[in-house]
């Protein structure tokens, strides 16, 4: 199945842009403080918390991403009579993110 992105693209605001790109950071900070803590021998179970917290917020931001894709993409998917194959698409994705 071919990516409908070229055919359904909404380009985000740079408000929508700035939002994700911090929350990333934010993750981004959080791995490096694992990494730390493993470098510092700390206890292991203070580790697989943050690992947890760290994959909740990926989630999070993955969901939030699938939201939007689904408000725009797909439901101009639907209206242009391409919303088979767009549901098909996010759903392949789903099952991926949802492993």
């Amino acid at each position: 199945m071919d990516s409908l992105q070229e055919h359904t693209n909404h380009p985000r605001s740079n408000t929508e842009k700035q939002a994700v790109t911090n929350r990333l950071k934010r993750i981004e900070g959080q791995v490096r403080g694992i990494q730390k803590m493993v470098e510092e021998d700390r206890y292991c179970v203070d580790i697989l918390v943050q690992i947890s917290a760290i994959q909740a917020a990926l989630k999070k931001v993955g969901f939030e991403i699938t939201e939007r894709h689904m408000k725009h993409c797909v439901s101009d998917a639907v209206k242009s009579g391409e919303g088979d194959e767009a549901i098909d698409e996010v759903m392949s994705v789903l099952k991926q993110f949802t492993k």
